[in-house]
């Protein structure tokens, strides 16, 4: 099979390679029909990830049909049309049966793309195939499912759920990638009364008008903790979410907090950053980080077959898997191309 293989820091191949196969009971082997890229996958060739090895395949959203299933595999077999979560599961363990499942004590948790190899390929290995698949409704386009793999999830768990979005509240999100928009999307769920979206580029701002923001601040031209108080009576919001993953935004984001406040931590972090307690310690904000757990997965499949929530519109730009080479390009180029998600559909 062909695949999209790691090979360090900033190096990255489109090869050949043997096809995955059943290891243990519990897996299955999937035929990728599509796949996305991730941000995730953007700090793994940065070198932000020391974890993932060389000659690792990427990627960990994905939709497929099973070809193949272990004999300990009792919800799928050949033939189904699934949703490969970004989160595998062996669904026994003290975390798992909590619904931490990114936590997971048994060789589980974000291993794709990660710790195993991934879904940018044209066939994935899927451990702990019952509890890291789901069925994909009846009458759903692979682009409206796909982007439940991973950013819906983590934009609602991570980041409107950890913040505890109640409605009425003021919610600032900076950072209007996908992550960012994912958070907006599903922060409409819960009836805030304003969303505030914080970026430096007025594409990204222009499309959190799109997926429900009511303000947006341009944070290169505007200072946004000005501008935040000025909107919430000198407060700050009532939930803050950080959507980008460095030090600078971090910090913006315990600036904008209101006393009693939540700021939910999304982004992935290659750096410190430092936490100002000297401001903090007195002002009764809970401060929150998450590794998606996908527990909220089947939920949003619901929503998205009701016709609740639309993820489409993150689609902006379509390759066949063989072009992924040109679809890193473009998405990892998105002040230019104004990239959300590339979608790589087999040939």
């Amino acid at each position: 099979m062909k695949a999209l293989v790691y090979h360090g820091p900033g190096e990255k191949s489109w090869e050949s390679k043997e096809d995955p196969r059943i290891e243990r009971p519990t897996d299955a082997v999937v035929r990728i029909d599509t796949t996305t890229i991730c941000g995730t996958d953007l700090h793994i060739l940065k070198g932000d990830v020391p974890e993932v090895a060389e000659g690792r395949t990427l990627g960990h959203e994905a939709v497929g049909t099973v070809v193949d299933a272990g004999p300990g595999v009792e919800n799928f077999e050949e033939g189904d049309r699934v949703l490969v979560s970004c989160i595998s599961a062996c669904g026994r363990c003290a975390y798992c049966r909590r619904g931490m499942y990114g936590q997971c004590l048994q060789g589980g948790g974000w291993i794709l793309g990660h710790l195993v190899d991934g879904t940018q390929a044209e066939f994935a290995r899927i451990p702990f195939a019952d509890n890291s698949l789901y069925e994909v409704p009846e009458g759903l386009s692979d682009e409206q499912v796909v982007f439940i793999s991973d950013i819906l999830p983590t934009g609602y768990e991570v980041g409107v759920l950890n913040g505890k979005v109640e409605p009425g509240d003021t919610v600032a999100i900076v950072g209007a990638g996908p992550i960012g928009l994912a958070s907006m999307l599903t922060a409409r769920l819960y009836g805030p009364s304003r969303i505030i979206a914080i970026d430096l580029a007025d594409s990204r701002l222009e499309q959190a008008r799109r997926f429900g923001a009511d303000t947006t601040i341009n944070n290169s031209a505007q200072d946004a903790v000005e501008m935040v108080m000025e909107l919430t009576g000198g407060l700050g919001a009532d939930v803050v979410m950080e959507a980008v993953g460095v030090p600078a935004t971090f910090e913006l984001c315990t600036g904008l907090v209101r006393p009693g406040g939540h700021v939910a931590n999304i982004g992935v972090h290659g750096a410190p950053a430092t936490l100002h307690l000297e401001r903090l310690w007195a002002r009764d904000v809970t401060i929150t980080t998450g590794l998606v757990d996908t527990y909220s997965t089947p939920t949003l499949l619901r929503l998205v077959a009701e016709g609740r929530l639309d993820p489409t519109p993150f689609a902006t730009h379509r390759f066949a898997l063989g072009e992924i080479l040109d679809a890193y390009e473009t998405f990892a180029d998105a002040a230019r191309t104004q990239a959300l998600k590339v979608v790589l559909s087999a040939e």
